[in-house]
């Protein structure tokens, strides 16, 4: 008898829900979400990278804790934007018209904008998608800025935005009693 056979597929389980991320409707049907499954070499990469980024001080204390959770999850999903190209809808909301968006100098911080917001928009529909079924599966997740900022720094997806989002499978959700910091 197999003990725990459901972390034997939680890679798979994680692919079925990024289906959700690329089927989750798009501005004018036009789809600048990339997605991925982070490997168990880059999970530990990412909790390391994650724990360099909580010994800048107290104020990113929380990547530490989001370190763990990581260490902790059976794997990990990532979901970005990959911008190229503005919406076409002048909304002004990213502070430029779609015209002067991409002339502007690019940022660098833990993202790199501008970015158009409608496309970030975009990204929220695929990770509430992501999360349903992470909710019908049975998979308890938490979506984490910490671990796109570090998945961006360690150049695990070529994207401007990226969240990460743990899955766990176990008998408590690890993501339910967190410390605060």
């Amino acid at each position: 008898m197999k003990l725990n056979p459901e972390k034997e597929v939680i890679e798979t389980v994680a692919k079925i829900m990024l289906i959700s991320a690329r089927t989750a409707p798009k501005a004018k049907g036009e789809d600048e979400i990339i997605t991925g499954v982070v490997t168990e070499k880059e999970k530990d990469k990412l909790a390391q990278e994650l724990d360099s980024i909580g010994d800048r001080g107290d104020a990113y204390k929380f990547f530490k804790r989001d370190a763990q959770n990581v260490r902790d999850s059976e794997a990990v999903i990532l979901i970005g934007l990959n911008f190229k190209k503005p919406a076409g809808v002048n909304c002004g909301a990213c502070g430029y018209d779609c015209k002067t968006i991409l002339k502007q100098k690019a940022h660098e911080l833990e993202y790199s904008g501008p970015v158009c917001t409608i496309r970030a928009v975009d990204l929220g529909i695929a990770i509430g998608s992501v999360v349903s079924v992470a909710k019908e599966l049975g998979v308890d997740n938490r979506v984490m800025y910490t671990v796109g900022a570090a998945a961006r720094r360690l150049k695990l997806m070529d994207a401007q935005v990226i969240l990460g989002i743990p899955l766990s499978v176990k008998g408590k959700n690890i993501f339910f009693d967190r410390k605060p910091v």
